[in-house]
């Protein structure tokens, strides 16, 4: 009986200490919101993505970038404009830089050349990085945009 109520104990303290929050000492993650807002326009083979980041807060993050993904390969020569990259065929990350709490970041422009002459293609928008800081609310930073062939914006 005695063995019992020792594991009995045992068990219970490991509940105990495996229900906190992290190990004793350790640095929480800092919060911060992202928040992407922007226009799309294609025009022929051509798609400009003008973006504008936010951080809500509270807290600042000390280098941020986007993840822009279109739904059709991109042509293989591309001039990306600096701080971005190719990542693979239909993809490309662009560094955005740090982001003080409530307030808002450097407009991003874009301007990609796509295989072929679609009628239209699915734009998605995403987080890549946010400098060791976690985003609980992934609905304004992670979006996807239709965009048509007309030469007209389209807004997200």
């Amino acid at each position: 009986m005695r063995m019992r109520s020792w594991v009995l104990g045992a068990c219970g303290a490991l509940v105990v200490a495996g229900s906190g929050a992290g190990p004793a000492g350790a640095v929480p993650e800092p919060e911060a919101d992202l928040a992407l807002h922007g226009s799309a326009v294609m025009t022929g083979d051509r798609v400009e993505v003008s973006l504008a980041p936010r951080n809500d807060g509270p807290a600042a993050t000390p280098d941020a970038s986007v993840l822009l993904r279109w739904s059709v390969p991109l042509a293989e020569v591309q001039r990306l404009p600096q701080g971005c990259a190719r990542t693979d065929e239909r993809s490309v990350v662009c560094g955005i830089g740090a982001l003080a709490a409530d307030a808002a970041g450097e407009r991003l422009t874009v301007s990609v050349r796509l295989k072929g002459h679609p009628d239209e293609v699915t734009l998605e928008v995403d987080t890549a990085w946010l400098g060791g800081a976690v985003d609980r609310d992934r609905t304004n930073d992670r979006l996807k945009v239709l965009v048509l062939g007309t030469g007209d914006a389209y807004a997200f």
